[in-house]
């Protein structure tokens, strides 16, 4: 209880920012596809639904705001989809829903689909969940061409200095991002945030938070109350298992998965890793990169990587909050603080690795995108070996390959968009 009412008590400033998704969310409200927004617990959907009601009210566009979490609401809409009409505050014209929590209802795909088949000229629908149910097969095949979707991570590092009201700072970042040859004087600020994102990560609350103490209780609070909802409401009978192979997910971040070796450590089915990282997965926690082939079986069949979305929940699994300078998986904390900027701006399904079978290996391969590249993360540059590399640039010639070094720090570090 203590640890939810400081939850209440930060939210003014979370409720204040607009989120850089705002934008492109608010315009979609124009459009008659349901907008979906999807992304872990605790992210921030809710207060982003808030906002954009609030954004249609100051227009003076009709809305209604319904959490599914009410069981009674919930149990209304499960039995019969048309019973939101009565809910509408605009009979005779058109009104905004917003449901928040989506995946409660037993048929989320149908409620959607009928009520965008019959009823788009009165209701357009802005939902969101927390579990990627949008995933199944039948809610792609028969939602085609009646939804968009948009997903919301935690706040990454521009988002949480804005966050804690670093407007100074946020008003630096901007500048070094489009600037290529700003020198700032509040580096040495910045350094010491983003060196905070690596420890803390990017959930709302968590960033709010000035105390350190208390940002790793929150942390503990989502690892060990938000998280085994996702476990709960995923069918999870054995929670122990569930916890024993995330924090071993943790340790080995930004390392091959290994199906069998995970199964023969935990003395379990490989059946059930296979779900457990799946749950994982479609609950927003974890991600995944597959190796890069031109033969795309191979890239489906072969191991592939596993990284966190939210460093804050990687070190709280770890129980591991000592600054980047003495940690001994610093370089990890950066290679995976380079995925979910990649992930970010590109989509995980985007990111491919390389590796060769006597170890050669290219961290982060987007073969794809509009400016394709390789990447080799390394800490410090000290440690760059660009001989190492030669054989992928030889092989990949079309797809430019640079190193990405946190150390020595300088404006370059941030000015990239990796």
């Amino acid at each position: 209880m203590y640890i939810c009412i400081r939850y209440r008590l930060k939210t003014d400033r979370f409720s204040a920012m607009q989120r850089k998704i705002f934008i492109e969310l608010n315009e979609h409200l124009k459009k008659e596809e349901a907008t979906l927004l999807i992304g872990p617990r605790q992210s921030g959907k809710s207060t982003l639904l808030k906002q954009l009601e609030s954004a249609c009210k100051s227009e003076n566009i009709p809305t209604v705001y319904i959490n599914l979490e009410n069981k009674l609401l919930l149990a209304e809409l499960d039995s019969n989809p048309l019973n939101l009409l009565a809910y509408s505050s605009n009979p005779q014209g058109k009104t905004v829903f917003f449901l928040d929590e989506i995946q409660y209802l037993s048929h989320p795909t149908n409620f959607i689909k009928l009520l965008y088949d019959e009823h788009r000229a009165q209701v357009k629908l802005v939902v969101s969940g927390s579990s990627a149910f949008y995933l199944d097969q039948k809610f792609k095949d028969s939602l085609v061409g009646r939804k968009r979707i948009f997903r919301l991570n935690t706040c990454d590092f521009e988002e949480t200095l804005l966050l804690q009201g670093r407007e100074d700072l946020q008003l630096e970042y901007q500048k070094i991002k489009s600037l290529p040859n700003y020198k700032s004087v509040k580096s040495d600020f910045l350094k010491l945030e983003f060196e905070k994102y690596l420890i803390y990560g990017g959930y709302p609350a968590v960033v709010i938070e000035r105390d350190e103490k208390e940002k790793k209780e929150l942390l503990k609070d989502i690892r060990d109350s938000f998280v085994k909802r996702d476990i709960l409401e995923s069918g999870i009978k054995n929670e122990l298992l569930f916890y024993q192979l995330f924090r071993i997910l943790a340790e080995q971040s930004g390392q091959l998965v290994n199906i069998i070796e995970l199964s023969n450590t935990l003395k379990t089915r490989s059946e059930t890793i296979l779900n457990y990282l799946r749950i994982m997965q479609t609950c927003f926690h974890v991600g995944t990169v597959r190796p890069y082939y031109s033969n795309v079986r191979k890239e489906l069949t072969k191991m592939p990587k596993i990284f966190f979305l939210d460093l804050g929940l990687r070190n709280c699994l770890l129980m591991n909050f000592q600054s980047i300078t003495t940690r001994m998986d610093r370089g990890e904390l950066w290679e995976n603080a380079v995925f979910r900027s990649l992930a970010d701006r590109y989509g995980a399904e985007e990111i491919r690795f390389w590796r060769t079978a006597d170890g050669k290996e290219v961290d982060f391969v987007l073969p794809d995108t509009e400016v394709p590249m390789a990447l080799e993360v390394k800490l410090d540059d000290k440690s760059n070996q660009p001989g190492k590399h030669k054989l992928f640039m030889g092989s990949y010639p079309a797809i430019p390959f640079r190193f990405v070094n946190l150390n020595p720090w300088t404006e370059e570090v941030l000015r990239k968009d990796f």
